[in-house]
């Protein structure tokens, strides 16, 4: 099984998907649109909405009931890091080896971007795929992403995440801010494809307890690589977490225990794939992937 055409066949899917979905830049609102185009057009990995696929696909359900509502995670994802980059927030001016939205279009219109990005997700999620015998899956998606990327997932823990700057990390604390940061919305991924492949509530939670552990496991990755990363591979600007005091596993442990415990976590999350999954190679694949990526 070979992983980089899968994810380039499943990313360009997932793009198509976008493209259709986002309103284009026309109108009193053109720029509005332009902004959120920017946003989601700039170079994404799309592994939250190819998880969702690859879990979909591991129950036997199909595509076309999950393509769309996994390309609004992308878009909860997006807004996340547009208002991430915020000067309130992390206050970045690259993201993807490109100006931030808010320096390429201002502040107030990066915020009114991330908005629209965020309640146009859950008008995807609330409406496709069509039908009255999705509705139930339909309701239940809106009801597991809201709780993941809210107050008690990864809005939360982002908020978590800026008050713990410039104290001692604590290891219980950290782990809290990274499940709920990252971890949240890559858990409701896994899981949502799951859902919209009909599979059964037990298989759902272990997928959602995959999901936990990889998103650990991804955030840990992700402060190594802004320790160890040159701008050109990360996209953004490296080092960043250590200047303004973040509360990091590499502070923490330090880069080679951090890389350990990652790869640890991946283990743990491999662990958790149901046995009724008769092809776990690509969500196996997908997960290795998320911790050994070098950008």
């Amino acid at each position: 099984m070979k992983l980089a055409p899968y994810l380039e066949r499943r990313r360009a899917e997932v793009d198509r998907a976008l493209e259709a979905l986002l309103p284009p830049p026309e109108g009193p609102a053109a720029l509005l649109a332009e902004a959120m185009r920017y946003a989601v057009f700039s170079g994404g990995k799309r592994l939250r909405p190819v998880l969702a696929l690859a879990a979909c696909e591991a129950f036997g359900g199909r595509d076309e009931d999950v393509l769309e509502p996994a390309a609004a995670l992308e878009l909860v994802h997006t807004y996340s890091l547009v208002h991430d980059d915020l000067p309130a927030m992390d206050d970045d001016d690259l993201r993807r080896g490109r100006p931030t939205a808010h320096k390429a279009y201002g502040e107030a219109e990066a915020i009114l971007a991330g908005d629209a990005l965020l309640t146009l997700a859950f008008e995807i999620l609330a409406t496709r795929p069509v039908g009255s015998p999705a509705a139930a899956r339909r309701g239940e998606a809106v009801a597991l992403v809201a709780r993941r990327a809210g107050h008690a997932g990864m809005v939360g823990g982002q908020l978590a995440d800026l008050e713990a700057e410039r104290r001692p990390p604590a290891a219980e604390t950290l782990e809290w801010i990274h499940r709920h940061k990252t971890g949240a919305l890559l858990s409701a991924s896994v899981e949502l494809g799951a859902l919209h492949a009909g599979a059964t509530p037990e298989d759902r939670a272990a997928m959602a307890r995959f999901g936990d552990a990889l998103g650990l496991a991804f955030q840990i990755a992700d402060d190594v690589l802004d320790r160890t990363a040159s701008v050109e591979a990360l996209g953004k600007t490296p080092g960043k977490d250590e200047k303004s005091g973040k509360a990091t596993y590499p502070a923490l442990l330090g880069v080679e225990a951090s890389r350990r415990e990652a790869d640890r976590l991946c283990a743990v999350a491999l662990s958790c794939i149901p046995k009724s999954v008769k092809e776990p190679s690509f969500l196996e694949a997908l997960a290795r992937y998320a911790v050994d990526r070098t950008h």
